[in-house]
């Protein structure tokens, strides 16, 4: 644990060393985010926040590359080249598009060619979640990671709608990924648990540490599309690696992980992403537009309308974000007979908190209309 732990401490210091000096390169090269109606902020803000995330992410790498405890990790060189080139795409892409605003088919092939850069560095899906249906065919295999890959880096790029958002759920997500992992690896080899799963999430928490300070509400820099990718990336890759190591696992037999967890905790880590994701191409779908299409109907944006702060909005979807996935965590450590239950009015709570200002203002907006006819009927 210590060795991981070091790494989140260098990358974190890394990335809020590196932070300050991407604002002022961003102020001075004026890579700002456009002003426009769906946004909540009201001043430019420099976006190259992603930039210092990634090459403190890298930095960890290195590091990570002289501790004795992690060369079992780093034995691997097509993986870590794989890795390494998939994160030169995303800095290369996410750079440009965030200077000049690419085509969305374009941003899509990058991060095509991201999934394919660490499905052919030999990270891949090697079984379906569902069952644990062993994927043989390697053509399959890196298809199933690309989608992955692509899948999980728009999913983070459409929660990344308010300050500090897409980082404190990467960070709460990523932390509770970064304790399965760990405890799965050990799981399977008590002598060597030196696992890529477990790395990753170490750098990818470091890097949200570092860079959270300067993105909380009022943001002072932005993550950007090399940010969204990067988290994507680091988050696909992870949950990946986690099939290898299940199939690791002979005959499934876990001792102190419930068999389930390989199947849950991905999907828990990912629900806030993937459920506002989903929404959205439904959403755009219904109205005939393109599912990449920008518009102002993400989660985030109905609790601002709804009368929540920005900051209240953030942190009402940190807390969903831990419920989910430090609640499918605990399920490793406390009976789920005393998890389920609390959990449940947890939800209920969180659910309670979302909806009453939404509630509320239907209601007031139905009354003012009830009192005031003549109005409607004059518009």
């Amino acid at each position: 644990m210590r060795a991981y732990l070091v790494l989140v401490v260098v990358t974190a210091v890394a990335c809020g060393a590196l932070t300050p000096l991407m604002r002022r390169l961003g102020l001075r090269a004026r890579v700002f985010t456009p002003l426009r109606q769906r946004d909540v902020h009201r001043h430019p803000v420099p976006k190259l926040g992603g930039v210092a995330m990634a090459a403190a992410v890298l930095v960890g790498f290195a590091v990570g590359g002289v501790v004795p405890f992690l060369q079992g990790i780093y034995a691997d060189d097509a993986a870590m080249r794989g890795l390494l080139v998939a994160v030169a795409v995303v800095l290369v892409v996410g750079i440009a598009d965030d200077m000049w605003d690419l085509r969305w088919w374009v941003k899509m092939a990058g991060q095509v060619l991201a999934g394919l850069a660490v499905a052919l560095g030999g990270i891949r899906i090697e079984a379906m979640p569902v069952g644990w249906i062993p994927v043989g065919n390697e053509t399959t295999q890196v298809i199933l990671t690309v989608f992955a890959v692509v899948l999980t880096m728009n999913a983070i790029n459409f929660v990344d709608g308010l300050d500090g958002l897409a980082a404190g759920v990467a960070l709460i997500g990523g932390s509770a990924f970064f304790v399965y992992s760990y405890l799965l690896t050990r799981t399977i080899n008590q002598f060597d648990y030196a696992n890529l799963a477990t790395l990753l999430m170490a750098l990818l928490v470091g890097a949200c540490v570092g860079f959270l300070p300067w993105n909380l509400a009022p943001a002072r820099i932005f993550m950007g599309e090399v940010g969204a990718m990067l988290i994507g990336l680091l988050m696909a890759a992870a949950a990946v690696a986690v099939t290898a190591d299940v199939n690791a696992l002979d005959g499934m037999r876990f001792r102190n992980v419930p068999a389930y967890m390989p199947i849950l905790l991905p999907v828990a880590v990912l629900a806030l992403p993937l459920a506002d994701l989903a929404l959205a191409v439904l959403r755009r779908t219904a109205k005939g537009t393109s599912p990449f299409s920008a518009d102002r109907g993400h989660l985030h944006h109905k609790l601002v309308d709804g009368g929540y702060t920005q900051a209240q909005a953030v942190a009402l979807l940190w807390l969903w974000a831990f419920l989910v996935a430090w609640g499918a965590v605990s399920l490793n450590f406390v009976d789920h007979r005393i998890v389920l239950p609390v959990l449940a009015v947890a939800l209920a709570g969180a659910g309670y908190l979302t909806l009453h200002p939404l509630v509320e203002r239907r209601r007031a907006v139905r009354n003012d209309a009830a009192a005031h006819p003549d109005e409607r009927g004059d518009a």
